[in-house]
């Protein structure tokens, strides 16, 4: 398998380096990097071609989640499409190995990683982590989706895998939504008949600690994805599996005696779902 890595980047700076160096020393190293920069202020695009990443630049404001990977993706000379983040870094030189092994069996279409939660990812966040990224691995298909629910379509482009030919048999990412790319397209393999594995051996180190602000923008976004999108909602509801997370959650603080975050816990699941609900309304 030829593997081509694309990254998103804005700003990112000299971290940029450092994934681009431990991207390159994978036992499984890359065909390619590519680089898509949002016409970053600092010298991102020259660290970029410093360490030998094909590099593209695009305006800022024409930036889109899917919009911007498709754009990659068709410059992308390898039959194995590995998406990242800039602010994602590989556990080990195993990633890259661990990532796409699963993609030799023909039924599956795509895979995704494990993030870990960084040295300062708070109690909440930590659990968030633990909670859609366990250790134990998966393959699902349409045969899940019902014991799963909206979890059967569950994926992330902060560290996942594509055969190219089904990527774009698929249509490729949706570039009408400001968010949830990822999910969209993992419904539409399974949907078309493929499945999707979760492999927890390929680790990153990826967290957020947001602000409630960006959480409400945020889940605002993925409502208005979904609004576009209804066709997802004939499968399954999200709702269920926000209220076993929330009650998970409390569960997780309270047995570390951090009782103190558990009124923030409370405010953020409301805040997360106001945004959801107005995004799938308004949005």
């Amino acid at each position: 398998m030829r593997i081509s890595v694309i990254i998103p980047t804005l700003n990112a700076g000299a971290s940029l380096e450092k994934l681009i160096s431990m991207l390159l020393l994978q036992d499984k190293p890359p065909l390619e990097i590519i680089i898509i920069d949002s016409s970053s202020s600092d010298n991102t695009a020259d660290i970029a071609k410093g360490c030998g990443a094909k590099t593209i630049r695009i305006p800022r404001q024409a930036f889109n989640h899917g919009k911007t990977r498709n754009q990659a993706a068709m410059e992308a000379e390898g039959d194995i499409l590995v998406f990242m983040t800039q602010d994602a870094l590989p556990v080990n030189n195993t990633l890259l190995h661990a990532l796409t092994a699963p993609l030799t069996v023909p039924d599956i279409a795509a895979t995704f990683g494990r993030h870990i939660p960084g040295p300062d990812a708070s109690a909440p966040e930590k659990f968030a982590r633990y909670f859609n990224y366990p250790d134990k691995g998966s393959v699902k298909g349409m045969g899940d989706i019902k014991k799963y629910g909206i979890k059967t379509f569950f994926s992330s482009n902060v560290c996942s895998a594509m055969k190219k030919e089904l990527f774009i048999k698929a249509g490729k990412f949706h570039e009408g939504v400001r968010l949830n790319e990822d999910m969209l397209i993992t419904a539409k393999f399974i949907l078309n008949g493929y499945k999707v594995a979760y492999v927890p051996e390929a680790m990153v180190i990826h967290s957020h600690n947001y602000s409630l602000l960006k959480q409400f923008r945020r889940y605002y976004n993925i409502g208005a994805s979904i609004k576009k999108n209804k066709w997802i909602l004939e499968y399954t509801q999200a709702e269920g599996e926000g209220i076993k997370f929330v009650r998970e959650q409390i569960l997780f603080v309270i047995r570390q005696h951090k009782y103190l975050w558990i009124p923030h816990i409370l405010l953020e699941a409301a805040t997360k779902y106001a945004g959801y609900r107005i995004g799938l309304i308004a949005g």
